[in-house]
């Protein structure tokens, strides 16, 4: 299996500005490549220290500069905030300049300041990412882009440069499915499912198995690994590698709670969210400290030893996937962030390599 790392650029560290946080994040994607992982990968979100990376687009390009041999993944570029065309423009760019190491994955957005600061309604999220998927998707694949409607409306245009000769996008384009809607909307699409681990990994089956069988219905065909996404931390201390991860990962959920509203009352009347009322309202029952500890019993922390078994126990219930870790989160200092990837990357990658059958993305 194919092991990724995603870069949040979350800036909870009280001694760093922005452009420092920024830039040792960054560097963390070089450091992905020298230490082995097979892709970088990272989000696309605005207006808060959650995670500061409005264009990954162009961080990619900068990290194709950089390396040689990765590949390079958006986690992803938020469809509804972006324009397709030019989408597809960067997408096109950024796999010719790192020939060919594109991963592109496409996301609808959950956060309604995010929302509100583009002045986007949140009420037409849902059919704006399908429509606009469908278009890159094409756009992509034909090395034009036309569309008419009903939201957006693009007279042809041809894409230059154009997409190198014998390009192809089968495997190589995700999507984030974390509702019950997303899930056959990313299948349909022919796209592979991405998911961030936010439960037991238990009840994340039926929706990997929900988004196997549409896929399947739809393409005729069987799907590529699902990505599967976790926070992480790993040290050779079981004791300091609990209470580290605890104490970051309770942090790091308390930043979700603010920045996506998680407790509120909106969701219920936001078209094609209704399915996260009933987990906010499951957060405010419980509390926030026992909502905070639960969820960092659903990522991957302890020694080397310990998350080779809590993967093994993932591929027991997905088959084969496509884990990605993020490293840096909840103001984490980045030596122990650097020291935490690169214990992992020498311990845990190569069993985890050992576990399932490598994927079809082109080297």
């Amino acid at each position: 299996m194919d092991v990724g790392v995603l870069l949040v650029f979350q800036n909870w560290h009280e001694n760093l500005s922005d452009g420092e946080m920024f830039r040792q994040e960054a560097e963390l994607g070089v450091l992905a490549e020298e230490y082995g992982f097979d892709s970088v990968w990272a989000a696309e979100h605005h207006f808060d220290d959650y995670s500061m990376c409005p264009d990954n687009l162009q961080l990619m390009s900068y990290l194709a500069a950089r390396t040689s041999r990765i590949k390079l993944g958006t986690g992803a570029v938020i469809l509804p905030w972006n324009d397709p065309l030019r989408v597809v423009e960067k997408v096109t760019m950024l796999d010719i300049l790192s020939n060919g190491r594109t991963l592109f994955g496409m996301g609808r957005g959950l956060a309604k300041m995010e929302y509100e600061g583009f002045g986007v309604d949140m009420n037409t999220s849902r059919g704006r990412f399908d429509e606009a998927a469908e278009l890159i998707i094409r756009g992509l694949e034909n090395g034009y882009v036309e569309n008419d409607g009903p939201i957006y409306v693009q007279p042809r245009v041809d894409v230059r440069p154009g997409p190198e000769a014998g390009t192809q996008w089968a495997d190589r384009i995700y999507g984030v499915a974390m509702s019950p809607d997303s899930v056959p909307a990313v299948a349909k699409l022919g796209a592979r499912m991405m998911t961030f681990m936010q439960y037991p990994a238990e009840m994340h089956v039926p929706a990997i198995e929900r988004y196997r069988e549409v896929y399947r219905e739809t393409h005729h065909r069987e799907p590529g690994p699902v990505l599967t996404q976790d926070f992480i931390y790993c040290h050779e201390d079981a004791e300091v590698a609990e209470q580290t991860a605890r104490e970051h990962l309770s942090r790091y959920f308390l930043s979700v709670i603010k920045h996506y509203d998680f407790a509120g009352k909106h969701w219920r009347e936001t078209k094609g969210y209704e399915a996260y009322q009933s987990g906010a309202d499951m957060i405010r029952e419980a509390g926030m400290e026992a909502a905070g500890a639960g969820y960092a019993d659903t990522q991957i922390w302890g020694t080397p030893e310990q998350i080779v078994e809590k993967y093994r126990h993932r591929v027991e219930l997905f088959g084969d996937h496509q884990p990605n870790v993020a490293p840096s989160f909840a103001g984490l200092p980045f030596d122990k962030v650097r020291a935490s990837l690169k214990l992992f990357a020498e311990k845990v990658v190569p069993e985890l390599h050992k576990m399932g059958v490598k994927t079809a993305v082109p080297a």
